[in-house]
């Protein structure tokens, strides 16, 4: 005999709309709280704009589950479950881009072979060097139109990382030089990029790493 509920749309639907109402409604009084305890204007938003998707989603699965036997009080898991996506993951996603674009999620920096796509490994033999490209991402030159100034780090004095130009702006291209010494242990080494600029008066940042696979 199959003990299982016999599903309902009568009984699912309605359930389903009454969680996605009651997970926008936390997800809109949430977001109203944070913005009035949030009195920097970047510290703790991103957090914010994650934490109704994180809770919403793992947790209107996890209730479902454990209703799965009564329809519609699981279909409120489920309702919860969209909520998460939209609107929760909808405007965080937003209110992340928002920030980023004020300086405060920070930017990144794209490596790329000269005039090629962006790469995450490049591959280098003993005693050779290459030059890729770099620029700054995530900022605009109109939201940060100051100077960023550049600095390289290895993981190993084995490979170096020369910067020909130590001061660019945003979407500004620069030149990366890496080299591996002669005799360098076959592996695989990071390197990394970072910059560091000003945006009224506060410190922002934007950085990339990349891997250096050195061949004999």
């Amino acid at each position: 005999m199959n003990n299982a509920p016999a599903f309902e749309t009568k009984h699912f639907l309605p359930g389903l709309l009454a969680g996605w109402v009651v997970g926008a409604a936390l997800v809109m009084l949430v977001r109203l709280l944070g913005g009035v305890a949030l009195t920097d204007p970047c510290r703790g938003h991103t957090i914010l704009a994650l934490l109704m998707p994180l809770l919403l989603g793992p947790g209107g699965l996890a209730f479902a589950a454990l209703n799965w036997r009564r329809p519609r009080i699981s279909a409120l898991g489920l309702g919860f479950m969209v909520a998460s996506l939209f609107p929760a993951l909808y405007l965080g996603v937003r209110d992340i881009g928002e920030l980023r674009h004020i300086g405060c999620a920070g930017g990144y920096v794209i490596v790329a072979q000269p005039g090629g796509k962006s790469i995450s490994t490049l591959t280098l033999g003993g005693g050779e060097t290459k030059t890729l490209t770099g620029r700054l991402g995530g900022y605009t030159p109109q939201s940060h139109p100051g100077p960023f100034t550049l600095a390289a780090q290895s993981t190993t004095p084995d490979v170096t990382v020369t910067l020909p130009k130590t001061s660019v702006l945003v979407g500004e291209e620069f030149p990366i030089q890496v080299t591996a010494r002669k005799g360098t242990p076959v592996n695989t080494y990071t390197a990394g990029i970072n910059a560091t600029g000003q945006k009224d008066g506060r410190e922002v940042t934007a950085s990339g790493t990349f891997g250096v696979k050195v061949n004999p």
